[in-house]
């Protein structure tokens, strides 16, 4: 392989690891800042606006709060599939060609590191965006979710996007 196209086969592995770097620190940052804002770490409402709220909630589950787990095994059992999941979706980012699942996979990977972080240095995923309007209410979040839920759809778009081009997108991987 030439130079020239060694430089353009990097380039999406390069923007998604800056991606994932980028939305990682996001991530980290805004969690600590959570948990350092005395109003918010007391466990008192946060208002932003009339639909958006900070408020700390400690997710020891998975996405939702579904199957929250308060015993050890549960816990280094979910950060064991973190960190599977982390590993299967890094060898598929240095294996892609394609820009934009390079940049899904570094939204995925940023979240996904971010919130097996939390869940390794506090034993639970630090969530606090409360969204909510006209009487409902999403659940509590945080940016690692939203990197989580972009690159998922991203990398559904980018599926659907070239399905008629005659190539299997699991083939790109």
């Amino acid at each position: 392989m030439s130079v020239a196209a060694e430089q353009v086969k990097g380039r999406p592995l390069r923007a998604g690891l800056i991606v994932a770097v980028a939305g990682l620190v996001i991530d980290q940052a805004s969690k600590l800042w959570v948990l350092a804002e005395p109003t918010i770490s007391a466990g008192e409402r946060l208002v932003l606006t009339p639909f958006m709220d900070f408020v700390l909630v400690w997710n020891r589950g998975i996405s939702y709060g579904l199957f929250q787990q308060d015993a050890d095994l549960g816990r280094w059992l979910l950060i064991g599939l973190s960190i599977a999941a982390v590993a299967f979706l890094g060898r598929w980012l240095t294996r892609t060609d394609t820009m934009t699942t390079a940049l899904a996979l570094g939204l995925i990977l940023g979240g996904a590191v971010g919130n097996t972080i939390d869940r390794i240095a506090y034993g639970a995923v630090v969530d606090f965006v409360h969204l909510h309007a006209f009487g409902y209410s999403w659940y509590v979040f945080n940016a690692a979710d939203a990197w989580i839920v972009a690159g998922v759809l991203a990398l559904l778009y980018d599926s659907f996007a070239n399905s008629g081009s005659g190539s299997d997108p699991a083939d790109r991987a």
